[in-house]
């Protein structure tokens, strides 16, 4: 059996107030600024956190808050697009993403974690569509709270 792939690991740093960050997690309205469409999160453990994508391949992700701490970091588990779901969603959902925000020189630095990946080529396919996935969304952070804070 292959050796499971490293998490996926992006950073960016975004040079705003930490709560300010925190909050395009939490809030849906901010959430449909840069991550999806369409967004219903609960902040508490156990909570929902579902995205709608519609642009692009659209798909839906129905995970559940798995961790929670004001101005610091957020964890929930991923729910696949459906080109992934056979391996990634069956018979549960088998990957979770983690969101880190902490303060550096030059802002917040927000780390994502999405961790869980199995190794062979279908799984190897899936992460490399998510590290893409990933990485335009948390550039579509730092833009869309940049935007929104100075205009």
């Amino acid at each position: 059996m292959p050796e499971p792939p490293d998490p996926i690991m992006i950073q960016v740093t975004v040079p705003l107030p930490i709560a300010m960050v925190y909050t395009a997690f939490i809030e849906p309205e901010k959430i449909s600024g840069w991550m999806a469409e369409a967004a219903v999160v609960e902040p508490r453990v156990g909570g929902r956190y579902e995205i709608t994508v519609t642009q692009g391949e659209p798909f839906a992700s129905h995970g559940k808050v798995t961790m929670l701490t004001q101005d610091v970091d957020i964890g929930f588990s991923w729910e696949a697009p459906s080109q992934f779901a056979s391996i990634m969603n069956l018979p549960h959902l088998k990957t979770s993403v983690y969101l880190r925000l902490q303060e550096s020189p030059e802002g917040i630095d927000v780390t994502l974690e999405h961790s869980g990946w199995e190794g062979g080529d279908d799984w190897e396919d899936a992460r490399s569509w998510h590290f893409h996935f990933w990485d335009d969304r948390l550039h579509r952070l730092r833009d869309f709270m940049l935007k929104a804070a100075y205009g």
